[in-house]
């Protein structure tokens, strides 16, 4: 569900440039990812920061599985569903 939310999310705000804006001055909060949250929140968008850290760490846990025990160290980052929502926003044109 978070997942959606993000993608939705992400699509209006590379079509809307305040949108986009708003997001990334989310970052410069004291508490960036409880502000980022009750913005999406106050847009429509269902996402709370429990969802957000629990997306990251299953779509991280689905990669560790895809392998069968071949890869049992986990990649840095790769658990951070809000870091890599900022990733391609931020390189989003």
């Amino acid at each position: 569900m978070t997942e959606r939310e993000l993608e939705r999310l992400l699509s209006a705000a590379r079509r809307d440039k305040a949108l986009k804006e708003a997001l990334i001055k989310t970052r410069q909060s004291s508490e960036p990812v409880e502000e980022f949250c009750l913005l999406c929140q106050k847009l429509g968008y269902n996402i709370t920061a429990g969802e957000l850290f629990a997306a990251g760490l299953e779509a991280n846990d689905a990669k560790l599985r895809s392998v069968n025990g071949g890869g049992v160290g986990s990649i840095d980052g790769w658990d951070d569903a809000y870091e890599q929502f900022f990733s391609s926003l931020i390189w989003t044109t």
